[in-house]
């Protein structure tokens, strides 16, 4: 559509073309194309192929992004406004698709410049750029602050559900230990009085003592375990034990077997020996229901402690790190996505780096979350650490399809991507290599071929000097 009469005093009033002189308003009102929107109508779509540069003429447009899929509002322009009432030009001098989408809000009215006029426009009118380039510069970091937002946010959601995943099998455990110890209280109670009024001085030293002798034994061949306590189980029928089965196992479990029976019969009298292993067998099995508990609250503490290494919330920003400290906290937070990932590691013993360690565990989460999902989570992921002169050499090696070469050299530029629309920012290893180079003062390179992709980083062990 031809562009109206009004259209050329609009622009000659918006800031970008504010420097133009009438015969470049002219041509700009000449080559544009005039559009305009009903509400809800797009501007462009998020994925679409970048074909041109809009200027907001009248109306409101917002700029939308999909992040794990829900659509995330980063802009909104007003054609009633000065300053900034246009988009597009990113993608288009990157050379890419549509970074977000773009609906109007009402009725609004736009000029279209397709991309040969838009590169036409920056030559003809060079003006331009003065307002151009500090914009465009202004909302990449805005993109970039959105991205690490949301990145932020996704790592608390991905700490979260890593934390209440792995959490589960250990507080189950615990409950499971704390309720059966309590239910079983009473009988050991019983227990114990019939075998303290029972036995003599001599007797309870020798229950004791063999008490003392018995632990859970370690996972046995089913064989081998089933054998034990058959061999138990018969002694004890052979010496009018009752509920010979059910003491049998438990004897079994913790190592005993008819030899160290014998020996305990042979210290008993034949009255006291049904009561001795009573107690016996309900004392260990107290003990080791104590020692599950106490088992599930260590690895409690456990992962709280790789919590806390993780998101460093108790400790300074900036510290003394052990690597293998935050790289393993943050594949125990990522256990969940890592289920059939074979990890592999290779720690070598290295001096403490001076670092930011949460935002390090950030670098991790985004290496070794892309790792993963390049290997469509089943493959093997090898993470080691050495030393190369004064820099901690830190290496992510995974065995997926590998990175084209002809897009190899593009993966840390700001808003690249090979995942799908909505599955990925495009600022991941942006933001890696912000942090390692930035901040730590370190490099990142990546090396691919199928089968084999390394990403390497590379920290100073000296002193952090003030950033």
């Amino acid at each position: 559509m031809p562009a109206p009469s009004w259209v050329i005093s609009r622009l000659c009033g918006i800031e970008l073309f504010s420097d133009l002189s009438r015969e470049q308003l002219d041509w700009l009102t000449q080559v544009g194309r005039f559009r305009e929107l009903a509400d809800g109508d797009p501007l462009f779509r998020e994925g679409e192929r970048a074909d041109a540069f809009y200027v907001l003429l009248d109306g409101e447009i917002v700029i939308s992004k999909l992040l794990h899929g829900r659509h995330q509002v980063l802009a909104r322009h007003f054609g009633n406004r000065l300053d900034q009432p246009f988009t597009g030009e990113l993608p288009l001098l990157a050379g890419s698709e549509y970074l977000a989408s773009a609906v109007a809000v009402g009725r609004a009215q736009v000029m279209v410049y397709d991309r040969a006029t838009f590169f036409d426009m920056l030559v003809r009118c060079p003006q331009v750029c003065r307002v151009l380039l500090p914009v465009l510069a202004e909302r990449i970091t805005a993109m970039e602050r959105q991205a690490g937002r949301s990145r932020m946010l996704q790592g608390l959601g991905l700490l979260a559900a890593g934390l209440a995943h792995e959490l589960n099998n250990p507080a189950a455990a615990s409950v499971r230990a704390t309720s059966e110890l309590r239910a079983i209280l009473p009988d050991l109670t019983a227990a114990t009085l019939r075998w303290g009024r029972a036995c003599d001085e001599p007797e309870r030293l020798l229950v004791d003592q063999v008490r003392e002798r018995l632990a859970p034994r370690l996972p046995q061949d089913p064989l081998d375990a089933a054998d034990a306590v058959d061999a138990v189980t018969d002694w004890l029928d052979e010496h009018g034990l009752d509920q010979a089965d059910d003491l049998g196992e438990v004897l079994a479990e913790h190592g005993a077997d008819p030899a160290l029976l014998d020996e305990l019969a042979a210290g008993l009298r034949q009255d006291t020996l049904a009561p001795a292993v009573d107690y016996l067998v309900r004392a260990l099995r107290a003990g080791a229901l104590a020692e599950d508990a106490a088992e599930a609250g260590k690895r409690v503490v456990e992962l709280v402690k790789h919590t806390s290494a993780y998101t460093n919330l108790d400790r300074a920003p900036e510290r003394d790190v052990d690597l293998r400290d935050g790289l393993e906290a943050t594949l125990t937070l990522m256990a969940p996505r890592l289920r059939g990932v074979r990890v592999r590691r290779d720690y070598a013993v290295l001096p403490p780096v001076k670092a930011f360690p949460g935002e390090l565990n950030q670098v991790w989460t985004n290496l070794i979350g892309n790792a993963a999902d390049a290997m469509g989570g089943v493959g093997e992921l090898a993470i080691s650490t050495r030393r190369e002169g004064d820099h901690a050499v830190v290496e992510f090696r995974d065995n997926g399809p590998g990175i084209p070469a002809d897009v190899l050299p593009m993966v840390f530029q700001p808003f690249f991507t090979t995942k799908d629309v909505g599955k990925g920012t495009g600022l991941g290893l942006h933001i890696s290599m912000d942090i390692v180079a930035d901040r730590h003062g370190g490099t990142m390179e990546v090396t691919s071929e199928p089968g084999d992709t390394r990403f390497v980083v590379r920290l100073p062990l000296a002193q952090l000097s003030e950033r």
